[in-house]
């Protein structure tokens, strides 16, 4: 057969195409939307993969991804502006808390998102202070993170500020500055401890220090420290384990915060950083420790002091030590990468590559670290606060010529686990040099 070619045939087609051209334009500009299969097809591919990391419970991790991705476009209040935008400010268990001080204001408790912080305060003037704010937590029988999600929740307008302008602000200045994560009214009911040695590779140094040598056999008393947390440091549900090394480093009137000073006194023979994480512990009505959380620290000390005999550790802890910037309120201390740098006149002095803390890198468990600590009765006294330093894998001082003279500055970070830490190093009071007389009452 062929094809009908006649000009009337010819005629109908042209004017039954041009009639099905015009009903569709006319849709177009009634509103009507037109097919679009590949648009649906990727919505409809979306909503899956979105459904589908929900019910692995990484539904929170996709909406904070599409917040930080996408937040700007719909969010026009900028940093530390009113805004009746709420966020819910938390990925699975993990919550950062910081504390700020604002002059002519005062104090402030904010929860960080990405790079802004929204103040709570502003949403509940009483929250002065994430000690208080872990007081009311456990007072109503709350999980912190529930607590603030609460709060996220009231009727008050709340304020944004600029993560970046609090983490560059010196502590004293005309502009807000972040303070250390936690802290209590009554600093001298903040204590600050440590355990060393705790990490794989750490006896290395610590055993160079001193006097020990490359060897099959433990020869000194630090190797034989660590040698015993290899094999008792990870004990079984309700087992006790074997003490790990611990140390007093003092208390709240030693602690400083972000971008503050790191002080050598006049009688110190060096400075020491020491980059660790920090667990962050409140005893309850009941004095039992309850951990709030973790945080990133610079446990500062005096190797030079400490080299001279391994007796002299405890008091080269007895020192200013730096946490923050921010407090993780998180159940997860597995594996976290840290690194550090010194930098003197804008020349950095030493960096020290990768260091692993964390559970995975260390000779003793958690649950084994914070027994032994709070086993002893006047570690629990209902009220108190606890920063306890878990220690590093690596320092600067045994491969270093030079000494920490005042000015040097010194970053600690944790890419994925919170924002550095910088600290910059002092000289001490000079009165601290003479000979301390005490007289009789």
């Amino acid at each position: 057969m062929h094809a009908n070619t006649s000009p009337v045939f010819q005629y109908d087609a042209v004017r039954r195409a041009r009639r099905l051209t015009q009903r569709r334009q006319a849709a177009g500009t009634q509103g009507i939307p037109k097919q679009n299969t590949g648009f649906c097809f990727f919505l409809f591919l979306f909503l899956f993969v979105f459904l589908f990391l929900a019910s692995l419970r990484l539904g929170p991790l996709a909406l904070k991804f599409l917040w930080n991705s996408f937040g700007s476009l719909v969010d026009p209040y900028p940093a530390g502006v009113q805004s009746h935008k709420r966020l819910r400010i938390r990925t699975g268990n993990l919550m950062q808390l910081v504390q700020f001080f604002v002059p002519a204001v005062g104090r402030r408790v904010g929860v960080v998102d990405g790079l802004r912080v929204q103040d709570l305060t502003s949403t509940n003037a009483s929250i002065q202070s994430i000690y208080g704010l872990v007081q009311s937590s456990l007072a109503q029988n709350l999980l912190l993170v529930d607590l603030v999600d609460t709060l996220f929740s009231s009727e008050a307008t709340p304020v944004f500020w600029d993560y970046a302008v609090l983490l560059s602000a010196s502590p004293g200045g005309a502009r807000p500055y972040l303070l250390p994560p936690l802290d209590h009214p009554e600093p001298s009911r903040l204590l600050i401890t440590g355990t060393g040695l705790s990490h794989l590779g750490s006896v290395q140094s610590r055993d160079q220090m001193h006097g020990g040598t490359q060897s099959t056999e433990p020869q000194t008393d630090s190797a034989r420290m660590f040698a015993m947390g290899l094999e008792g440091g990870r004990p079984a549900a309700n087992k006790r384990g074997v003490a790990p090394e611990w140390f007093y480093k003092g208390n709240g009137f030693n602690l400083r915060g972000p971008n503050d000073l790191l002080e050598i006194p006049a009688y110190a023979l060096d400075g020491g950083e020491e980059p660790e994480i920090v667990g962050c512990y409140i005893i309850d009505s009941a004095g039992r420790p309850r951990r709030i959380g973790f945080a990133l620290g610079n446990e500062w000390s005096d190797h030079a002091t400490e080299k001279i005999n391994y007796l002299y550790l405890a008091p080269s802890k007895l020192r200013t030590c730096a946490v923050g910037p921010s407090l993780q309120v998180t159940e997860d201390f597995s594996d976290i990468a840290l690194r550090c740098t010194v930098s003197r006149d804008g020349e950095q002095l030493y960096e020290s590559g990768e260091l692993r803390s964390g559970e995975r890198n260390m000779c003793h468990s958690l649950r084994n670290m914070e027994d032994h600590h709070f086993k002893y009765a006047q570690h629990r006294h209902p009220g108190d606060l606890h920063l306890h330093f878990f220690g590093t894998s690596r320092l600067s001082f045994g491969s270093r010529t030079w000494k920490y003279q005042p000015g040097d500055q010194i970053q600690v970070s944790a890419p994925g686990f919170c924002e550095p830490l910088v600290n910059t190093v002092a000289a001490g009071s000079t009165a601290e040099a003479g000979v301390i007389r005490v007289e009789p009452v």
